[in-house]
């Protein structure tokens, strides 16, 4: 069978030990891991790394993918199979696809009608995929139009996780001075009118939360988290209304305080890779180092999530820390530990095998339920 494999001669990771081993697929299953084994027969994976995918709970790439320019735009069914091949080629096998459900009068392109097509449209071709696909809905909970939407967005095949993303100009991830100056050079407008529009849009949006709405319909349906918490009170609030996830918290308070409550905390490895945020905002590095941080997402590069764990191994962090933060504590995160996110007896075989070059990976297989999805032509002698 196409999913059965003696997969040897590898630098195998799992939760207890890496070293060189061998990994026996049986009908997608991970049946043997033997350590300091190699094999004549099966796959020579001739001393790469053999580790879990990646699962990638947050990923902004379909857009880059529908709009690479803001006037350029290809069809949805374009989009979602380069993002397929690339999260491919990125050793990710589980993707988690961001789609905002908001009204945002800023973006014509991004409207509730559009989030559900999207959203649709990537449930159904998931059958079809390389790899594992859900959805990663981005709830704004600062209006009101989104209560007439949660009920189909219930219904969404793949609806992976739900997270708060409130609307507040200058309340979390950009601070509102920066927006003032970015609105008046985007709208060539005075600062002062500026101004006076956010200052507008805070009182309007300040008026509501539907945290508790959108709790109450979509939290048997998925895992709820809370998005670019900045203060403790973010936290809080969220995890007074389900969330048990805060991705990107962008203060080191937020972090900490995420997981004194018991929550996931998780960040973006471009983040890590590129040495801080793009925003001015919590550095990965300085979250790790104060054990505030689970897990790591690809956010808008998903390469990073491989490039985190070269670096992380180049600093000498042991390669089970590396792949719980990429695969592990995702899996736990989303309840799919007993399936996925370790190289273990029992579990699905989403396996990856990759080379460290310089400062990336270079993914040179990839296997999900055990059938190889991915293979990287030998490069030239």
């Amino acid at each position: 069978m196409d999913n059965s494999h003696i997969l040897t001669n590898a630098i195998v990771v799992t939760p207890a030990w890496s070293g060189l081993g061998t990994v026996v697929v049986d009908d997608g299953v991970i049946v043997d891991v033997l350590r300091n084994r190699r094999f004549r027969a099966g796959s020579d994976l001739r001393g790469a790394w053999l580790t879990p995918g990646c699962l990638d709970i947050h990923s902004d790439y379909l857009e880059k993918e529908l709009r690479p320019r803001p006037s350029a735009e290809f069809s949805a069914q374009s989009a979602f199979h380069f993002l397929d091949q690339r999260a491919a080629a990125s050793g990710v096998t589980y993707l988690a696809t961001a789609i905002s459900f908001s009204d945002n009068r800023d973006n014509p392109h991004r409207s509730f009608e559009n989030a559900l097509e999207r959203a649709q449209f990537l449930g159904r071709l998931g059958r079809q995929a390389m790899i594992r696909h859900v959805v990663h809905a981005r709830t704004d909970p600062n209006t009101p139009a989104l209560l007439s939407w949660l009920d189909a967005m219930a219904e969404l095949e793949g609806l992976g996780l739900v997270v708060y993303n409130e609307s507040i100009p200058g309340q979390r991830q950009f601070r509102f001075e920066d927006l003032v100056k970015k609105r008046a050079e985007s709208k060539g407008i005075p600062e002062e009118q500026a101004r006076a529009l956010l200052e507008q849009a805070v009182a309007e949006r300040g008026q509501h939360n539907f945290r508790d709405a959108i709790r109450e319909r979509l939290s048997t349906k998925a895992i709820l988290g809370s998005h670019d918490d900045t203060t403790e009170a973010h936290v809080e609030e969220a995890f007074a209304c389900g969330a048990t996830l805060s991705e990107m918290p962008t203060t080191l308070a937020a972090a900490k305080r995420a997981k004194a409550l018991g929550m996931w905390v998780c960040m973006g490895a471009p983040n890590l890779v590129r040495g801080g945020s793009h925003c001015g905002n919590l550095a990965c590095s300085e979250a790790l180092e104060a054990k505030a941080v689970d897990m790591l997402c690809s956010d808008y590069h998903l390469p990073s999530m491989l490039a985190a764990v070269v670096k992380l191994l180049q600093q000498d962090v042991a390669p089970s820390r590396c792949f719980e933060l990429v695969s592990l504590n995702p899996a736990r995160m989303l309840g799919l530990a007993d399936r996925l996110g370790s190289i273990e007896l029992g579990k699905e075989a989403d396996l990856i095998a990759f080379s460290a070059v310089a400062d990336y990976a270079r993914v040179e297989q990839l296997w999900v339920a055990g059938k190889e999805q991915f293979r990287l032509a030998p490069l030239a002698a």
